[in-house]
């Protein structure tokens, strides 16, 4: 169980937030001697960085961009005096992928995980009415003990480098914002809802966790901020007459306000929004208040210009502007949870998410994307270090659920993307890591993980565990690409057939098609890399897609272009993207938004 809440700092009359976003110092550890030297009393020199952002993409000299082991950010933080007696938290929405957090000195926290919030209470070791020198040291080195997995080696110029096992760049550092906040000593910890229909009402029940004995009341209050329901208790129903449903692309946000009363004092007040709805798979339906969706959509990265995978405020609003311009509903983050601000713009927007714990690469390939079909086999879940892989994995899982389960935008975990299934390794494995997710969501949501194109259906070991099956396919683009397109279509239908024989009863939907397209290249006949070519691609995937009654979405690959390792392959990042890195259309844009726009919600339901 967690010790520390994963609930997003909002200010009440009890709490305090204070963002620490901004520039920080910072310094590489070029030897690895920067604990030896005493930084965690304070860093050497007077660079300085944004957060939250990338570090790689700031600077003009490749050795950083390409720097594997710590690097480490300092920042002077002034804690009021009228905060004493209270919990005090410094509160970072990640660190990429390991951090140690010193405050005047003394270690505070450590946490592994690059894409998940963590806490440091510092209640004990800060000085009150004065400034306090917090230092982070970073560690973004990859390993097959933690997700996403990859390999960290040093080259014979004595260069550290990284090698992941997944196609994306391996931005890292303090990438999500930092937050000094101030709790009661007796604060609400945890919150879980469970929505249930009944006719044009709804029950939401709740549980609420505390690190006191007082008492608790809950109210829900509709967008206005009338009171329509209330209950005393940690435990309880709310019963909403009238209900106002949340609706795919039709949002509707009660706001829940908790309080821990002392005869009638406020101990703690956390509010959150909430949406009344329900999810859940029936045959091959994917339903949503009871009523078929069919999702369309995309895999997107949070990756944008020269703040890598920093949150980008402003990138957040474009990207779901254009997300509605499309005509899409939904998205999945892969292949880590995202920022937390953006859930809350999916809620408000009602986008449908698929949300996926940052295992990827558990397929040993440095070139995943060209083993994927070759029906390579690496024993990846056989290694003497899987068990402590796993354990990596369930806490992520934990953390994530955690943090989103009351996001009613989530309707969907993906627990791996891409594994190697085809060794009976795997199952155990993945059984584990399908129970917990079970265990730990309250809504009991559908599981679900993406599918390498390794994964068939004679040869995967692993897709009785998913409630939703979920594919990723590249017929035309990995697979027979080019002129040879026509056997693409063959194949791909080859394979849908052979799914069908299983009659599995599941929605399928495919998590990941797509080509790399150039927007600068224009060819007639087509070629592969122009726009021609992409979008003889989507023609033939759309018809497949439209033959196959139980496939109930499409998430094409990819929003827009993102960075990658350099190689051969990729011409300076993935250029898969319906939009540019700088989110401007392709041509395919336009083909998409006249096939999403003209798809009923309830598509093939």
């Amino acid at each position: 169980m967690l010790n520390y809440s994963m609930l997003y700092p909002r200010e009440s009359v009890s709490r305090r937030a204070v963002s620490l976003d901004g520039m920080w110092k910072f310094c590489l550890d070029w030897n690895s001697d920067g604990e030896s030297k005493s930084w965690q009393e304070g860093i050497p020199g007077d660079d300085m960085i944004p957060v939250p952002a990338s570090f790689q993409d700031f600077y003009t000299d490749k050795d950083i961009r390409e720097y594997a082991g710590d690097l480490w950010y300092e920042k002077d933080i002034f804690v009021p005096g009228e905060w004493k007696g209270k919990q005090i938290l410094v509160r970072f929405g990640a660190a990429t992928h390991r951090a140690v957090v010193y405050v005047n000195g003394i270690k505070a926290a450590e946490h592994e995980g690059g894409f998940l919030p963590f806490c440091a209470d510092v209640t004990d070791i800060v000085r009150y009415n004065a400034y306090n020198k917090v230092v982070v040291k970073v560690n973004n080195e990859l390993t097959v003990t933690n997700i996403p997995c990859g390999q960290t080696v040093t080259l014979p110029t004595e260069k550290k480098m990284c090698k992941p096992y997944f196609d994306f760049f391996n931005y890292s550092g303090l990438q999500r914002s930092v937050w000094l906040t101030a709790l009661p000593k007796e604060s609400v910890f945890d919150i879980d809802t469970v929505n249930e229909l009944c006719g044009q009402d709804a029950k939401v029940s709740y549980k609420v966790r505390t690190t006191g004995e007082h008492p608790v009341t809950v109210e829900l209050l509709d967008a206005e901020g009338n009171r329509v329901a209330s209950c005393d208790g940690k435990e309880g129903v709310l019963e909403v007459k009238d209900a106002h449903l949340w609706k795919v692309r039709s949002a509707y946000l009660y706001r829940m306000v908790v309080r821990i009363v002392d005869e009638g004092e406020i101990l703690d007040e956390y509010a959150q929004e909430i949406g009344i709805r329900t999810v859940e798979v029936k045959g091959t339906s994917i339903l949503i208040n009871g009523e078929p969706v069919y999702l369309r959509g995309f895999g997107k990265h949070e990756d944008s210009d020269i703040v890598g995978r920093g949150f980008n405020i402003g990138v957040m609003k474009r990207d779901f502007e254009l997300m509605k311009w499309i005509g899409a509903n939904s998205f999945r983050t892969s292949h880590y949870p995202y920022s937390e601000e953006i859930y809350q713009m999916a809620d408000r927007e009602g986008f449908l998410i698929i949300d996926e714990v940052p295992a990827v690469g558990l397929f040993e390939s440095l070139m995943n994307f060209m083993d994927a079909s070759t029906g390579k086999q690496t024993a990846f879940f056989e290694k003497e270090t899987t068990p402590i892989l796993l354990q990596a994995h369930l806490r992520a899982v934990e953390e994530m659920i955690t943090r989103d389960k009351n996001h009613p935008s989530v309707i969907a975990w993906s627990l791996l993307n891409e594994p190697e299934t085809t060794s009976d390794a795997a199952v155990p494995y993945f059984k584990e890591v399908f129970d917990r997710a079970r265990e730990l969501d309250p809504q009991k949501r559908p599981r679900t993980f993406a599918l390498v194109m390794n994964s068939t259906p004679d040869k995967c070991k692993c897709y009785q565990f998913s409630d939703i099956i979920a594919l990723n396919r590249y017929y035309g683009w990995y697979v027979s690409g080019g002129y040879d397109i026509s056997t693409a279509e063959v194949l791909f239908r080859k394979e849908m057939d052979a799914w069908k024989a299983l009659d599995l009863n599941k929605p399928f939907i495919f998590t990941e098609y797509g080509a790399d397209t150039l927007s600068s290249e224009h060819k007639l006949p087509s070629v592969m890399w122009s726009q021609e070519y992409q979008a003889e691609y989507l023609k033939m995937n759309n018809e497949v897609f439209d033959s196959y009654d139980f496939i109930k979405g499409e998430q094409i690959w990819n929003f827009a272009d993102f960075q990658t390792t350099e190689g051969i392959m990729r011409v300076n990042g993935n250029k898969k993207g319906v939009f540019t890195r700088q989110r401007q259309p392709k041509d395919i844009a336009y083909k998409l938004k006249e096939r999403w726009e003209s798809l009923p919600l309830g598509y093939k339901g």
